[in-house]
């Protein structure tokens, strides 16, 4: 066990867990267990039933944090939002508080926009944060674009002296919810007591959600080269504008769009496809190319100041509501919603 946290006459061990470079995206479907990592950044993810139980989990960890002088951030959505913030009186105007359900709609922007926002801005010590990126609300779309944020959280952190306490609601969620949530944190918190994972293991929750994207039947492609970007971006824009796209909205998908097909010519063997269609109430554009992404933060890593390039797919997490990827040895399919 790694340190523990005492709070309110409670205790709460923490495992201190991360996953090493080589081992979490080399070891393929191999089991990394809680006790065989160890380093600065902890990861547990607490089980609660109701608000009792969340206030039982979260309160302690927020005031320890607070009476060790560390910086404190929740990000939640709102109604968990307003209970705690409730609870901590005045104390909480020491926190920063997040509503999860609009600073995290997409999940690729949770680790840029949210945490390493928060972390980046407090260096040289300690810092907590309570972030709950999955509730019964999400869809299936973005189901698995949460999953997978929670196992890269192991990857983004690695090394650094930062806790990321993350609620499930037993109530609320089904049973692969919470047996995600095993697979992508290294301890489990509920009823008060602490266990470490030995189905801990996410880069196989990382690769089970790499999954195909293909378009509906019948949607217009668009194939483009370096000389043909202007011509597909016009494309995407005229098909957005024709789905009800106005305003920022097409603005926004215009810049998506100009920074995918960017890339695919740069990165992805010169060459790729775009396609725009409506669904649900959104806008769906999914740009393929013949390049494999390498790096399994591609998009959700700050750039540094000054950095000249990089902040392409970056900058798509932070228009789009929601953005799926997959790669593969024959190629990468980028695919980012847009509410209309």
């Amino acid at each position: 066990m790694g340190r523990v946290v005492r709070a309110s006459g409670r205790s709460y061990g923490v495992v201190r867990g991360r996953v090493g470079a080589l081992s979490f995206l080399d070891r393929g479907d191999a089991v990394v267990t809680a006790e065989a990592v160890a380093g600065p950044f902890t990861h547990p993810a607490l089980f609660y039933r109701n608000d009792e139980d969340y206030l039982a989990g979260t309160l302690p960890f927020v005031l320890d944090g607070l009476h060790a002088a560390e910086p404190v951030a929740v990000a939640v959505p709102g109604a968990a939002l307003r209970l705690l913030r409730t609870a901590l009186g005045r104390d909480g105007e020491r926190v920063r508080f997040l509503d999860m359900t609009e600073a995290g709609r997409n999940p690729g922007r949770i680790i840029p926009a949210v945490l390493r926002d928060f972390a980046d801005r407090h260096p040289g010590g300690r810092v907590r944060i309570i972030g709950e990126p999955i509730w019964a609300g999400r869809t299936a779309a973005e189901y698995g674009a949460c999953v997978q944020h929670e196992a890269l959280i192991n990857l983004a952190f690695l090394g650094r002296a930062v806790t990321i306490l993350c609620p499930y609601d037993t109530g609320g969620l089904d049973a692969g919810a919470l047996a995600d949530a095993w697979l992508t944190h290294p301890v489990i918190i509920e009823n008060g007591q602490e266990r470490p994972s030995h189905d801990y293991a996410p880069q196989r929750a990382i690769a089970a959600h790499n999954e195909p994207l293909p378009p509906p039947a019948g949607i217009a492609a668009f194939p483009f080269d370096a000389d043909r970007l202007p011509v597909a971006r016009e494309f995407a824009v005229t098909a957005g504008e024709r789905l009800g796209l106005t305003g920022q909205r097409l603005g926004d998908l215009a810049l998506a769009v100009a920074e995918l097909t960017t890339n695919s010519v740069v990165h992805g063997a010169g060459r790729g496809t775009v396609r725009v269609w409506a669904r649900a109430g959104q806008v769906l554009c999914q740009v393929e190319d013949g390049g494999r992404l390498s790096d399994p933060l591609a998009g959700r890593r700050p750039a540094p100041p000054g950095q000249i390039g990089g902040r392409g797919l970056l900058m798509v997490h932070q228009v789009a509501d929601l953005v799926r990827v997959h790669t593969g040895p024959n190629g990468t399919t980028i695919r980012f919603h847009l509410g209309r």
